[in-house]
């Protein structure tokens, strides 16, 4: 799959214009491209849409408008895209429980060893076991986000062009056991990646309509810290205590409206402010108002 490059993206004028329904299409492509494996494991396969997307929020966040930064992004989620000889992926480990993120994280140490696409049935199919990014690994800690590859070449990468080959993602972690078939329709999508990607959705949108502006949030004039696909981190305009720091939902949804998937890359962001509130203040608490949108407040004891 061909790296993104400056002429794949758009500056930030253009983007913001149409990045409502392209947000819309990026969301709806990436669940066709989701599959859960047992209760804890979510596997989102990554292609070239789903690439330009983060590049475009994070330029967006960090108001990036010069060519070298921007270059520097490129390269970067460039490492993201699947290759002609293998699926790349991101791996969110779904815990909704706060207080259950670590114990269950540890639980879970050396799944880099136990996830694999299996092709095929019974003695005679195909193992192709994930690649961890290595950057991301820990002796003794995981974190519950992981960029993953199935390298695919030769019988494997046969198998897989297969239709008529089962394929399905499965775990086999002495903590963790469980499977799932890739359905016919997020396969035929894989393909497309091995086949150079997916038609691009950027441009294919429409600036939308005018529409009244939405109420602002309690972090608005607040200082960005970092954004991810559907969860942002800001320092609020005005601190209720030291280092407090507000994660929200990009989408305004509310806990009882989120899936695994955003609580899941919401737990990953607190998980890393609450090491930093905690080296620097010896401690962190966070808040959380379960009943409206999806905000939580890290904030030193």
């Amino acid at each position: 799959m061909d790296p993104l490059t400056l002429e794949d993206v758009y500056d930030l004028e253009r983007y913001e214009a149409i990045r409502e329904p392209y947000r819309r299409a990026i969301l709806a492509h990436k669940q066709a491209r989701r599959l859960a494996v047992g209760d804890r494991v979510t596997v989102v396969f990554e292609d070239r849409e789903t690439v330009r997307w983060q590049v475009l929020e994070m330029a967006r966040v960090e108001r990036i408008r010069d060519a070298a930064l921007l270059q520097h992004e490129l390269d970067v989620y460039n490492e993201l895209l699947p290759a002609a000889d293998s699926l790349s992926a991101t791996l969110f480990i779904e815990i909704t429980e706060v207080a259950a993120i670590r114990p269950e994280l540890d639980r879970l140490i050396g799944i880099d060893e136990h996830l694999s696409l299996v092709l095929g049935t019974g003695a005679g199919a195909l193992r192709v076991r994930a690649r961890f990014d290595t950057q991301q690994m820990e002796e003794e800690r995981i974190s519950a986000v992981h960029y993953v590859r199935f390298p695919l070449a030769g019988p494997a990468r046969a198998a897989f062009l297969d239709r008529a080959v089962p394929a399905r993602l499965e775990i086999d972690h002495p903590a963790c056991t469980a499977a799932a078939e890739i359905p016919a329709a997020m396969r035929e999508s894989l393909l497309r990646d091995l086949a150079g990607g997916t038609p691009p959705l950027l441009g294919a949108v429409e600036p939308p309509p005018s529409v009244a502006a939405a109420p602002p949030s309690p972090a608005a004039a607040a200082v960005p810290l970092g954004e991810g696909v559907r969860v942002r981190a800001l320092r609020p305009a005005s601190p209720r205590a030291p280092g407090h720091v507000v994660l929200e939902a990009r989408g305004g949804e509310s806990f009882a409206e989120a899936d695994g998937e955003l609580l899941a890359e919401l737990a990953a962001f607190a998980q890393r402010h609450a090491r930093d509130l905690a080296a620097r203040y010896g401690g962190c608490r966070l808040e959380a108002d379960l009943a409206g949108p999806l905000r939580w407040h890290l904030l030193a004891p």
